[in-house]
């Protein structure tokens, strides 16, 4: 597969994190608003917190703009979710409704560990990721005296 996909991991990872943020806030609208099928909640504290994270994380995570941050709350927020609401359904995330929770925590955990592709916003404040993973030395970098083989400071 990486012979005939790899040179497009980059279009498919900006893709990926494109439609998980978009979907998210899709839900933080229902809880905000009452949009797309659902009930606004915003009398319920909780539940006010949850679509402002869904809502704003996911419009951020979507164009690609502080994702390691938001990514790592919205995850946190949707592993808060799942325990409190869900699991108390029992164990498994299937019988318990929960799987869209531990899916949306765990893709948001995987965006955390991994840098920002060129073409993000976050990627253009600096350095991103090659399809390997190593770090690669932008414009930004050199300039600041940052190369590939230099320290410089992670893309938040």
């Amino acid at each position: 597969m990486q012979r005939w996909l790899g040179r497009y991991t980059d279009v498919i990872y900006s893709l990926f994190r494109f439609v998980a943020g978009a979907l998210f806030a899709c839900h933080g609208a229902q809880k905000l608003f009452g949009a797309l099928g659902g009930h606004a909640m915003t009398s319920d504290p909780m539940m006010l917190v949850a679509g402002l994270i869904e809502f704003g994380g996911g419009l951020l995570i979507a164009i690609g703009l502080l994702t390691t941050w938001v990514a790592f709350i919205a995850s946190g927020e949707m592993a808060v979710a799942y325990f409190m609401v869900h699991a108390k359904g029992g164990f498994w995330p299937i019988v318990n409704k929960g799987e869209l929770a531990v899916v949306y925590c765990f893709a948001f955990l995987r965006r955390v560990q991994r840098r920002s592709v060129r073409a993000a916003p976050d990627g253009l404040r600096g350095s991103y990721s090659s399809r390997s993973g190593a770090r690669v030395a932008t414009s930004a970098t050199a300039a600041a005296g940052g190369g590939a083989g230099s320290s410089t400071r992670p893309i938040m």
